[in-house]
This record gives C-alpha cells, sequence and structure tokens, in this order.
C-alpha cells in the first residue's frame, strides 16, 4: 500500500489504511507458502483487469475466484486465523495452493 499511511492495531491482525481496516495474512505462514500465494494474487489480480479490458465476464469471475482462494489463502478472508488451530491454518493454506496451482 505505497504511498498511503498504513498503521497495524495493536493485537496486530489488521492494518488500517485511509481509515478503513484490512485483516493482514497469517503470521503463521512459511515464507514460501507467503511467496507462493502471493504470486496467485498477483496473477490473478492482473487476469481480472485483463479481463475486465476484454469485455470478458467469464474471465473476470474465473479470475476473480482465484483471488479469492489467494486471499482466502494468506487468511485474509474466510474464517480468522487467529481463530483457527495450527491445524486449520496449515489446511487452509495447503487447500488454496491445490487450487491454485492445479
Amino acid at each position: 500500500m505505497a504511498g498511503r499511511d498504513v498503521d497495524r492495531t495493536p493485537d496486530g491482525r489488521y492494518v488500517v489504511v485511509d481509515g478503513r481496516r484490512w485483516r493482514t495474512a497469517d503470521p503463521a505462514q512459511p515464507a514460501e507458502v507467503r511467496a507462493r500465494l502471493l504470486h496467485h494474487l498477483g496473477v490473478a489480480r492482473s487476469a481480472v483487469g485483463n479481463g475486465r479490458r476484454a469485455g470478458d465476464e467469464a474471465a473476470v469471475a474465473a479470475a476473480r475466484a482465484r483471488v479469492q482462494a489467494a486471499k482466502t489463502g494468506l487468511g485474509e478472508r474466510g474464517p480468522a486465523w487467529w481463530d483457527q488451530d495450527d491445524a486449520a491454518r496449515r489446511a487452509r493454506w495447503e487447500e488454496a495452493l491445490r487450487e491454485l496451482d492445479g
């Protein structure tokens, strides 16, 4: 969020950007997992834009589903990572990677 004023909440669960709260990624994720999910997220976001420019609503919908999967894998969406035990957290990102890598 370059160029924006970004703060973290005291519990570390959220960042606050322009007064809006956004859930942070799961800090328990291994760096390699986080990097893979962020790569998938970037590719999917790019595909959303490409699909929109092409007027291809099916491509946009598919790309948005990949964005959702990546953000869920990161822990930014879906069940809150701080409410999950270690096994559930690991299962969340492994499932996302299976879906995105497949």
